[in-house]
């Protein structure tokens, strides 16, 4: 499945990127920010010399891998730590002119960095290419590219649940850590709520991993047993009761699109082909007077504006208007509705279901693109 055919069917219908409150976070998850502190740990171990792939054995559960050690050397010198003036993530190796990938998050609002692959006696200097919120998405360019190893990206299309994976990146700062565990499931449509520097963002055809991802792994890699990179960690999921992230459920952008959006940013220093879908409205959540337990005014997403000429306008939607539905998803908030439309593209017909003065009113609209940054 090629990057379009990805895109085409877990793109992410949205309502650009001026979505105004209402970032709640989608099935519990929450952002695995790049905040944390923490110092340079050198990468040690007592591998093996390398093999071809990892050893297995025959026990109770039949054939398994005794040790990933040969995929960790393959990978490890393609993952380097990302330090800014605000914190710490990860970033996976592009090219041999020393491009990185990271998420947008990780980077934040800085343009300058500090990279450094574990094993280095010191970090090298990068600065910003370009960045695409929407996505959660950057690349930076380290000046001095000698000795970065480019990593070997697979086709995420092809994962598939069950597969075993390998998270490798820098949590709190631990250089080269890795986890393991695998894929839960794929095509989650999840929320990351907005942080310093970087706004809310609704990630279409997310992989779901039961491998730890941790402050500071964000940006990092996901890795097959065949030493490929098949997604980029980005968020974990936070306990629906509170009191931190729940264990084993992490999501990761998936790598072809992770490669096309940075490709398209490396190429011209930014996205000129978002394969998203919008509305063409700004928009916020609504509740009634008394909170989502009052049944007297209409509680969905608000219209604030919409673009002229845009999807809403040409459809009829105006300010003021409630978007309680898309087809039979309720939409009590902007994140519902970005995820009610998750599934669509530019060019497809949505039904909205629209509240406006007290009546509800259905309203055909042609989605068209998220523009691009």
């Amino acid at each position: 499945m090629n990057t379009a055919q990805r895109v085409r069917r877990a793109g992410l219908a949205t309502v650009a990127a001026l979505v105004i409150g209402g970032s709640g976070v989608a099935i519990g998850a929450a952002a695995a920010d790049s905040s944390a502190s923490g110092t340079l740990a050198a990468a040690t171990s007592t591998q093996s010399p390398a093999v071809p792939g990892p050893a297995t054995s025959t026990g109770v559960n039949g054939p398994g891998p005794d040790s990933y050690a040969s995929v960790v050397r393959q990978v490890l010198p393609s993952v380097v730590l990302i330090r800014t003036e605000n914190g710490l993530g990860s970033g996976v190796v592009l090219d041999t002119k020393g491009n990185i990938v990271t998420n947008a998050h990780v980077a934040g609002d800085a343009t300058k960095f500090q990279v450094q692959v574990a094993g280095d006696t010191a970090p090298r200097s990068a600065r910003l290419v370009g960045t695409y919120p929407p996505d959660d998405l950057a690349v930076i360019r380290a000046d001095d590219p000698s000795g970065l190893q480019p990593a070997t990206f697979g086709d995420s299309g092809k994962v598939q649940a069950g597969d075993v994976v390998l998270a490798i990146g820098n949590p709190l700062g631990l250089s080269g850590s890795v986890t393991q565990g695998i894929i839960s499931a794929t095509d989650r449509a999840v929320t990351e709520p907005a942080t310093d520097g970087s706004p809310a963002a609704t990630l279409p055809g997310a992989i779901q991993t039961s491998a730890p991802i941790n402050p500071g792994n964000s940006g990092g890699a996901l890795v097959s047993t065949s030493g490929q990179v098949v997604g980029i960690p980005t968020l974990a999921a936070g306990s629906p009761q509170g009191g931190g992230q729940a264990q084993g459920i992490g999501f990761a952008i998936p790598s072809n699109l992770a490669r096309d959006i940075a490709t398209q940013i490396i190429d011209t220093g930014h996205v000129t082909n978002s394969h998203r879908a919008a509305i063409g409205a700004e928009v916020t959540t609504v509740l009634g007077p008394d909170g989502p337990a009052d049944d007297t005014a209409a509680q969905g997403v608000g219209v604030v504006a919409v673009t002229g000429g845009g999807p809403a306008d040409q459809a009829g939607l105006k300010a003021g208007d409630v978007i309680v539905s898309v087809g039979a998803q309720e939409t009590p908030d902007t994140t519902a509705l970005s995820q009610a439309l998750a599934a669509a593209s530019p060019g497809d017909k949505v039904s909205l279901t629209v509240s406006r003065d007290g009546e509800q009113r259905d309203v055909q609209v042609t989605l068209g693109e998220l523009p691009a940054s």
